[in-house]
């Protein structure tokens, strides 16, 4: 809940939704929470990368968060702008500032430390 735009209720969806959280690398959390990209191709046909899989629930619960967090934790601000302005359409924008709220929160809860704003 240290993290801006985690609340209360958020964060203990994705506890229960989510019981790995906290024991996995950051590819496998992010798989599980179906926010990674997946390459769709074949043979020379170049599909796009879509998030397919994963656990519908942690991705709603992480929906409203994100948004709130764009707007209020600097860091993801920063990102969701700099994706902004390298073309990429609001909703993928969101959807990295997503898996990057899965990735931060598993990697606080492994190292059983706070969110801190200002890096050490």
């Amino acid at each position: 809940m240290t993290i801006p735009g985690i609340g209360r209720l958020t964060a203990t969806t994705m506890l229960i939704d989510m019981p790995e959280l906290g024991h996995l690398d950051s590819k496998k959390i992010t798989a599980l929470a179906g926010l990674a990209p997946m390459t769709q191709q074949s043979g020379k046909w170049l599909g796009k990368e879509r998030i397919a899989g994963g656990r519908a629930s942690i991705r709603r619960a992480i929906y409203m968060p994100a948004l709130v967090a764009i707007r209020f934790n600097r860091d993801l601000h920063e990102q969701y702008q700099r994706l902004l302005k390298a073309g990429k359409p609001k909703k993928v924008a969101i959807t990295a500032v997503m898996r990057r709220i899965v990735v931060l929160a598993n990697t606080l809860l492994r190292e059983e430390r706070d969110w801190l704003p200002e890096r050490p």
